[in-house]
């Protein structure tokens, strides 16, 4: 890596000052064809953007011109600042025009895309993100990128490397072959051929490593930003309970509780914003992702299922609410996000303008309620951001109001409904952050498991029903007759070749859906595009699973995704995924693959056991008793619904409510009972039929 920064340097600083003389052009964009709201935010640039496709690449290599690729997604802030001060100026385009096949991607459309060019500029310069830009040679392999440019800056960097390109040529391609060497050795993954070894000790000591970053004041990382990173949560939670760890359980549930205070949250129309600028979880960065709020629905859902805490059902509560409002299609499929920008009363986009308040405003509106309502949400030094707005931020539970105020607990209640009320009558008159209104196919899936995780906990026969109608839309839109998933939906149209994302997010909401319906039509589906992955996806060198399709155009790299990010990776997805599938089908093989991939990254994960939150789930599966309950009688549907009102969450279950051959069920219905059969690495215990016997089995 050192040799390629190294290179990079060089290469930048003896083109130093050196400019490339510019022509008369034309400008002719072509991202006005595209569906991706992103794309066509840039639709109307003068630079001569095209669409990543092999029409697009061709015209590159036949021209012998460098690509210049930039990639963004429609809620990123940084990205419309730099398509102000750059994409939008004639200037700028022209140098790009003359110089460059320009490329604009949706991440979220071609995370393949994405994947490869911020790995190398992850080399290059050593961290990454969004806008990600990016020059390749006319086959694609990167040469030089970086993140958010000025204009002085972006306009510097485009001028020298195409002089270089023109009088030194060699010196890039040289580059590029050491940089793709690079790349391809970011995620490979080796077949670990030790016995694989699960135990609870190794997973100890990875949380005793884990805890010296935790903020035991504030809750989350003791970093700022803060992510809100839900899986990182949802392991932490169960693994707190099962151990019966104290010290842990209050420090997620300070976690969950401060951000639901914080104005991450949002306090008034529900739904959490992407992330925490400050150490707080106050201000922001206003973007509301679909994967987000899906995530931390089942989070905050398990969370009140151990805790009994209202406030937790109150966030389940409004952010389902936020959904459906804002982004349920009715054809049951989901959007993507709503951006960070919306317009100021004077037309200037701006971040979180549909969200801040000012003190004189509130005072207007609130009336008599202003002085107890800006207690409640600090219209303080406390709730204060800048250029005199507040964001709306709790610091004190409700006890300690009611007892300030001598309220009641349902007069608080009342308040705090007509707030709201008052509130969002007069923001819904501000102009609407702008709406991602693609679909994608593992976004829905995550949402999905939100609704069900919540149907089960708290049994709203809405839930279930969102859910159904969405699980429905991908079948009947994302999934093939070739048995392969899209990723992408919209106008009535489903584009795009499914990456592993897809299959693994929708094969974990399946499940899930199976196991609170007992139709099996979920469960059968979700092995079926588990075995189309094995098909088209796995790599028998390492038994791990691509990104990418063997179906798809080859890319630079063919990476593989392992390390769990802000979702989980797409491998601890399906390797999850295949251990629950090898116990509902007696599959071995299935069973033998999930046990191979987490033994492959079981090296790394002690050192940074947040990226492997997922894998560390997974592994408290082996390392500890997991179990298998079937339910099998005409009562079936009605004692899960009583069992799920435990929080037992190293168990899968399997019911019936007739004869059904499924190994699990297998000659285990008896007419008029209905019998409950707990077992463990195919020893069962003797069934029982009373609910309440069995969670003692399984707490035992």
């Amino acid at each position: 890596m050192k040799y390629i920064q190294l290179l990079l340097l060089f290469i930048l600083i003896s083109c130093k000052g050196q400019n490339t003389e510019t022509m008369k052009h034309k400008f002719t964009n072509d991202l006005i064809k595209e569906t991706s709201p992103y794309l066509l935010q840039h639709a109307h640039n003068p630079v001569n953007w095209n669409a990543w496709n092999e029409k697009t690449l061709a015209k590159a290599k036949a021209e012998n011109k460098l690509l210049l690729i930039s990639v963004g997604y429609s809620a990123c802030h940084w990205c419309h600042v730099m398509e102000h001060e750059s994409f939008e100026d004639t200037l700028v385009a022209q140098v790009m025009n003359d110089n460059f096949i320009n490329i604009k991607i949706d991440r979220e459309e071609r995370p393949d895309v994405d994947q490869v060019y911020m790995n190398a500029v992850q080399l290059m310069t050593g961290s990454g993100g969004w806008p990600l830009n990016a020059v390749a040679l006319p086959d694609g392999r990167p040469v030089w990128g970086g993140t958010y440019f000025q204009k002085d800056q972006w306009i510097n960097a485009l001028e020298q490397i195409s002089k270089l390109y023109v009088e030194k040529p060699e010196k890039l391609r040289e580059y590029a072959d050491k940089l793709e060497q690079g790349i391809k050795a970011m995620d490979v993954v080796s077949l670990n051929t030790d016995e694989p070894i699960f135990e609870k000790t190794y997973i100890d000591e990875a949380i005793t490593n884990w805890s010296k970053q935790f903020d035991n004041d504030l809750g989350g990382m003791n970093r700022a930003p803060k992510f809100m990173m839900p899986n990182n949560y949802h392991f932490l939670l169960r693994y707190a309970y099962q151990n019966n760890d104290e010290k842990l359980k209050e420090y997620i549930n300070l976690t969950l509780t401060k951000m639901a205070y914080g104005g991450v949250f949002d306090q008034l129309g529900g739904g959490f914003s992407r992330y925490s600028v400050d150490a707080k979880w106050h201000v922001p960065h206003f973007e509301k992702m679909l994967y987000d709020n899906g995530q931390l629905v089942s989070l905050y859902s398990d969370a009140y299922l151990i805790t009994k805490n209202e406030l937790y059902k109150d966030i389940v509560t409004e952010t389902l609410d936020y959904v459906k409002n804002e982004m349920t299609i009715d054809n049951g499929a989901f959007y993507s996000a709503l951006d960070a920008d919306s317009n100021t009363p004077d037309g200037e986009l701006e971040e979180g303008a549909f969200y801040v308040w000012k003190k004189e405003e509130l005072k207007a509106l609130l009336n008599n309620d202003f002085e107890l309502f800006s207690d409640y949400y600090n219209i303080n030094n406390y709730g204060f951001w800048e250029h005199d707005n507040y964001v709306l931020i709790r610091k004190d539970d409700d006890t300690k109001i009611i007892e300030k105020y001598s309220l009641t607990k349902d007069e608080l209640a009342k308040k705090k409904s007509n707030w709201k009320s008052i509130l969002l009558k007069e923001r819904n008159k501000r102009s609407k952050p702008r709406l991602d209104d693609k679909t994608l196919t593992s976004w829905n899936a995550i949402m999905l498991k939100g609704y069900i995780d919540a149907y089960r906990v708290f049994g709203t026969t809405e839930y279930l029903e969102t859910a159904q109608k969405n699980a429905n839309f991908i079948v009947d839109n994302q999934l093939r007759e070739d048995g392969g998933l899209y990723h992408n939906y919209k106008n009535g149209k489903s584009t795009n070749n499914g990456y592993l994302e897809d299959y693994a997010a929708t094969i974990d909401a399946f499940i899930t859906l199976y196991e609170n319906t007992l139709n099996e039509k979920w469960l059968t589906t979700a092995r079926d595009l588990a075995n189309y992955t094995f098909d088209h996806f796995f790599d028998e060198t390492s038994n791990m699973f691509f990104f990418t399709s063997n179906e798809d155009k080859v890319l630079v790299s063919r990476s593989i995704e392992y390390r769990d990010n802000v979702i989980p990776a797409s491998n601890s997805f399906m390797a999850k995924n295949l251990f629950k599938l090898s116990h509902y089908f007696d599959n071995t093989y299935f069973g033998k693959t999930a046990m191979t991939m987490l033994n492959n990254v079981k090296p790394e994960m002690q050192e940074y056991p947040s990226g492997y939150s997922n894998w560390l789930d997974l592994m408290l599966n082996y390392a500890t008793p997991f179990y298998e309950v079937a339910i099998v009688g005409k009562d079936a549907k009605q004692k899960i619904t009583a069992l799920n009102k435990t929080y037992i969450p190293n168990k899968l279950i399997a019911g019936s409510v007739s004869d059904n051959t499924m190994p699990l069920l297998e000659n285990r219905f008896v007419p008029d009972d209905t019998y409950i059969y707990v077992c463990v690495n195919k020893a069962c215990k003797i069934p029982v039929s009373e609910v309440d016997k069995a969670v003692k089995l399984l707490q035992e």
